[in-house]
């Protein structure tokens, strides 16, 4: 049995959602929810697992789809409505899927799929259409979602979760984070992270809250709504953060006094999917009187540790694990490390990941022989709280909340015809956590670095576009030919 979906039996009338200006009951929310079901099924006992796929922005069909899925008894898989043509091609054939539910502003953008690799598009529309079937019993044990996260390897890898994984996922933070069914918040998050369907949706939906959407991120627009009074919580990327202080300095003193103690009403803003700066939490908390929770999760776990709610949320700080999440630190040889000493984060519980999709290979490195899932994040115990020192691999960007694979852009850089080797960099960067930077190798003497940029833009989804370029003859290496991107940074 899906708890997610049957609690929402207990809260009827109340509203789910907020989305394009309207109102939803979980009512509604369930019945959308059903003929999506039926409709996927098709005259079909139960999906048993088939993946669908689906490109719709955030909104109340949005969540009606998802959940739809799941009582169908199928694996949701969604979509980045910002990406670009391969980015969606290669999820849905690593998927096999064989449908696409989509949005009629996606149409066109998909239409090339549907020859080239043999998928079919289905209009949202249809798949809401008023429709009753018997839904299937669903075990909870079942697969019931795949993400996509690049991870050190340069092809991005699906994270399947179960609906044990999901419901662990959930309930370890509305118990954290005191969640109740007055709470209100707003999602401006990706609804492809675990940050936007899990922290903020699926947590608001699992204790009778309300989500409000709004599907594209506007400084002004997001400080009338946390001015209106309703929001009770508040999540975010550092980035969103930075624009939003940017925003409140621009103002003049009466609106800056409004803007501030409408914010200092909220009982919870949550900052996370990227470290967040200092002066970034200082500035804040001194403009709003708020100090933002920083917590730890990736989407191989959802959550994994968190500032206190009610306790000290310190500076640069991720606090301690969370209730039902296992989690220890490490050296090179799996042995528990000392307060203050560098070691590596690991982590079990009911909340980790089933599977790497189709990678039987890669799920089996990313766990201990005993069953530590290997985090590849450095930390330390630093008086009796955990911090995050950073990435075992310096071929991870963490920018505006995404953790980017450099080994990805670099796969796609190397195609333009001007670049005959490349390599790609984050730069520590106030506002994104670091800048995507890239040193272009080529035998021109001159490059326009902004057609290339442009180029790729055709190619990776925008926030993988380099911002800073360098271009130089060769690449800093060591002995065994190997890039050596520490002495890369200092170039720039």
């Amino acid at each position: 049995m899906i708890q997610l979906l049957e609690r929402s039996k207990n809260f009827k009338d109340r509203t789910a959602l907020v989305s394009n200006g309207k109102s939803y009951s979980y009512d509604l929310l369930s019945e959308a929810s059903q003929n999506v079901a039926a409709n996927l099924l098709n005259g079909k006992a139960d999906l048993n697992e088939d993946r669908i796929t689906f490109l719709v922005p955030q909104s109340f069909e949005y969540t009606a789809v998802q959940w739809g899925i799941w009582a169908a008894g199928g694996i949701a898989v969604p979509l980045c409505v910002l990406h670009p043509l391969p980015s969606i091609q290669y999820v849905l054939e690593d998927t096999q899927a064989e449908i696409v539910i989509a949005h009629s502003d996606y149409f066109e953008f998909l239409n090339p799929l549907e020859v080239a690799i043999d998928i079919s598009v289905i209009p949202l529309e249809s798949i809401l259409q008023e429709n009753t079937s018997v839904l299937p019993e669903v075990d909870s044990t079942r697969r019931a979602m795949i993400l996509y996260t690049s991870g050190t390897t340069s092809r991005p890898k699906g994270v399947v979760t179960t609906h044990d994984n999901i419901e662990a996922q959930v309930t370890t933070l509305v118990n954290a984070w005191e969640w109740e069914k007055d709470d209100h918040i707003l999602n401006i998050l990706p609804l492809h992270h675990v940050h936007g369907i899990i922290n903020v949706m699926s947590c608001a939906l699992w204790c009778g809250a309300c989500c409000e959407f709004l599907p594209k991120f506007e400084a002004e627009k997001v400080w009338e709504i946390i001015r209106s009074g309703r929001l009770t919580l508040f999540m975010a990327v550092p980035t969103i953060y930075y624009k939003l202080i940017s925003y409140w300095e621009n103002a003049n003193s009466e609106k800056q006094k409004k803007l501030s103690g409408a914010a200092s009403k909220l009982r919870l803003m949550v900052s996370g999917s990227a470290a967040l700066p200092v002066p970034v939490l200082e500035k804040w908390k001194e403009i709003t009187g708020q100090t933002l929770l920083e917590r730890y999760g990736m989407t191989e776990i959802g959550m994994g540790l968190s500032n206190s709610y009610r306790g000290e949320r310190r500076p640069g700080h991720v606090g301690l694990p969370l209730p039902g999440v296992e989690m220890r630190l490490v050296d090179s040889e799996n042995n528990p490390v000392k307060e203050n000493e560098p070691g590596e984060f690991q982590i079990k519980g009911p909340s980790v990941f089933k599977e790497y999709w189709q990678k039987p290979e890669a799920t089996q490195k990313a766990f201990t022989h005993n069953g530590w899932f290997i985090t590849g994040d450095i930390g330390m115990l630093n008086n009796g709280l955990y911090k995050i020192l950073g990435r075992d691999s310096v071929d991870i960007i963490k920018s505006g909340g995404y953790k980017i694979s450099a080994l990805e852009i670099e796969d796609v850089l190397r195609k333009h015809e001007l670049v005959d080797d490349c390599a790609v960099v984050g730069l520590p960067d106030e506002e994104w956590g670091e800048v995507v930077s890239a040193c272009v190798v080529s035998s021109q003497t001159v490059i326009d670095t902004d057609s290339i940029s442009d180029w790729l833009k055709e190619q990776l989804p925008v926030y993988k576009v380099p911002r800073n370029y360098i271009v130089r003859k060769e690449l800093p290496r060591n002995v065994l030919g190997k890039v050596t991107k520490n002495e890369l940074k200092k170039m720039f």
